[in-house]
């Protein structure tokens, strides 16, 4: 049975606190600033799990309309079906009194030819019968005419019904495949958002001393998570060979990340706003080399030493274009220098085929 989504909410909520107020007691004595960003970022990931929570309300609302219109559409259907069935005794009740208008009127027809052929031989009041049956054979013909009216106008209506009925049926189908589609790409959404949330908690405990010093953090928002590094964890000043203290870390990483195949890994440079000087220049030429020279050699490491698949990984440099902190002071621009790790989900459309075919298969 899958987990309703506000409890499931309340423990990310639940387990996201429990590793904050884990980290700031097992290091005894934090900053004041260490303290006030880290509750910022438990009050950042409060609102980002309502709005989370929110999105998902909205697509059960919609799924919860898209299920009334498909019931309405088979009422809509029976109700025409009624009708058409209604309509098609009617018909059948016509054809039978076509059939005995026509006996009705043969009889009536064969006895004028009798009264004319006693007319003939000389009977009195052979003419004045003739007469009668004459406009009795007029009034049935009327009344045939009338019925055949009748009845080209239901069959009309019928098919009307037919094609309308038609239209009904084809509505329910799309409706009911449609609702069908939103509910495997909420339970796709589902399932990711599940596991993600598992990735984050294992990449938690497993940084966590790292984390304790402010040197990594952790941030999912919705169905991205964010692992960001600040560039003296992996690299020493103006290097992108990585440091054995960060080689360490990157294995840590790398255990992970090597167990997700149901997402995108892009590793992203970044550094401050202080332009590349001196005999560093000679081997990186701005700050866009740099940035993307880390990437690249985070991304190398994960699928050399880290046994992350390449197909899910990408590196890309960013400079000083996104920074995350004031590069007027020392403690901003080190916060600018850094690798993040984000993992987004591949199409979701990809993933609810997946688990429409594994519904397939299951049947």
């Amino acid at each position: 049975m899958m987990m309703r989504p506000s409890v499931r909410f309340t423990h990310m909520l639940s387990v996201s606190a429990f590793l904050t107020l884990w980290a700031l007691t097992s290091i005894g004595c934090v900053s004041s600033e260490t303290h006030t960003k880290t509750l910022q970022e438990l009050s950042a990931t409060k609102k980002q799990l309502a709005s989370l929570q929110t999105n998902l309300d909205q697509e059960a609302s919609k799924r919860k309309v898209a299920e009334e219109q498909a019931a309405s559409l088979a009422e809509e259907r029976d109700a025409l079906t009624s009708q058409s069935n209604e309509l098609q005794a009617r018909l059948d009740g016509l054809e039978k009194e076509k059939g005995q208008l026509n006996d009705d009127l043969i009889s009536v027809r064969n006895q004028i030819t009798t009264l004319e052929q006693k007319h003939a031989e000389g009977s009195a009041s052979a003419q004045e019968e003739i007469e009668k049956l004459k406009h009795l054979a007029e009034t049935m013909e009327a009344d045939a005419a009338k019925n055949a009216e009748e009845r080209e106008r239901l069959r009309q209506e019928q098919n009307q019904l037919a094609a309308n009925l038609e239209e009904t049926r084809q509505r329910a189908e799309a409706e009911a495949a449609e609702n069908a589609r939103l509910e495997r790409e909420h339970q796709a959404k589902e399932d990711e958002i599940r596991r993600l949330t598992k990735t984050q908690e294992e990449l938690s405990h497993s940084l966590q001393e790292e984390i304790s010093k402010g040197n990594i953090t952790i941030q999912q928002v919705k169905d991205k998570l964010t692992i960001n590094m600040v560039d003296r964890v992996l690299f020493d000043s103006g290097q992108a060979q990585v440091k054995p203290d960060g080689i360490k870390v990157l294995q840590q990483v790398g255990d992970i990340l090597k167990t997700v195949d149901d997402k995108q890994i892009r590793i992203e440079g970044h550094t401050d706003n202080i332009p590349i000087t001196g005999k560093l220049k000679s081997r990186y030429k701005s700050n866009w080399e740099l940035s993307t020279a880390r990437a690249t050699t985070v991304v190398r490491y994960l699928i050399d030493n880290g046994g992350v698949s390449k197909q899910y990984l990408s590196a890309v440099g960013h400079a000083d274009t996104r920074p995350v902190a004031s590069n007027e002071t020392d403690e901003g621009r080190s916060s600018n220098r850094r690798i993040e790790i984000v993992l987004y989900p591949r199409d979701l459309s990809e993933i609810s085929e997946k688990l429409q075919s594994d519904e397939t298969e299951n049947q």
